[in-house]
Order: C-alpha cells, then structure tokens, then sequence
C-alpha cells in the first residue's frame, strides 16, 4: 500500500474512532439523565430499580396524607386502583396537590418500597392528568369519569 492510501486509512480510522467514542459518550449521558416512568402496580411487583431515579404517578389516595410537624416533610400513597406505593417528599408540595388527584412523582426507590420524592408535579387544572397516569389507568380498566363541566 502506497504512503498516501495508508495516511487517508488512518485519517478515516481516526475520525470513525472518534465518532464511536462521541456516540458512547452520548448514549451513556443520555442513559444516567433517563427518569423512566413506573406505574404503583409495576413498582409494587419488583419492577422498578431501587437507587435509581424514577418518574412514578397515580392518584392520591383519600386520607393518605400524613404531614409532619414541620409541615415540610409528607408521606402519602399513590395508587392506580390495582396496587399502591408510598411516596415520602420534603419540601412544599405544589398548590394543586391534593387527595384524590393525578400527580407524578420523581425520586428513588429505597429498599422498603417507599419512593423517597425530589419532586412532586401536580395536575395543571381540574381536566389534566399525567398522560403516563392516564396510560396506566386505563390499561388497569380504573380512569375515574370525566366531570362534565
């Protein structure tokens, strides 16, 4: 092979190695960032990872909520009328956050079941519900009537 077929080798070598190694890097930032989305039955049931960060919604359950005496720090279930999982958060939880409401949770499973919350999203209005929440509740045969309105 002549000198200037080996240089163009090494040249598109290099730059497919490089290329290889930006897609890597991509794919494993993109895979650390993922908040995968559980449903109270699939968490209920082993499937969701524990020490990993993960989306998990259903509706509030009526009575669940049990606030400490700083207020600060909340307990309550989430359920998709299948299974429920107890969600624990500290800090204020969003205005439109209340029993028997569609929120979605982020946080990471402990080795009791409980989903220990960064961050509790509410529904926006009384007609919104998390399309995941939504998904989940009717795949479970449970999504409350629309009130009309």
């Amino acid at each position: 092979m002549n000198p200037v077929r080996k240089k163009r080798l090494f040249i598109i070598l290099a730059i497919l190695a490089g290329v290889g190694i930006a897609v890597a890097l991509a794919l494993s930032a993109l895979q650390q960032n993922i908040n995968l989305f559980y449903t109270p039955t699939q968490i209920a049931n082993g499937e969701a990872p524990q020490d990993t960060r993960i989306r998990a919604g259903g509706m509030v359950e009526k009575g669940s909520v049990q606030r400490s005496g700083d207020a600060l720090e909340v307990q309550f279930v989430v359920t998709d009328f299948a299974k429920s999982v107890t969600i624990r958060y500290h800090g204020i939880l969003p205005d439109l956050f209340r029993e028997g409401q569609g929120i979605v949770a982020l946080g990471k499973l402990n080795a009791d079941g409980v989903l220990v919350a960064d961050e509790v999203l509410a529904k926006h209005d009384e007609k919104y519900m998390p399309p995941e929440v939504t998904k989940a509740l009717k795949e479970s045969g449970k999504l409350p009537e629309k009130k009309e309105g």
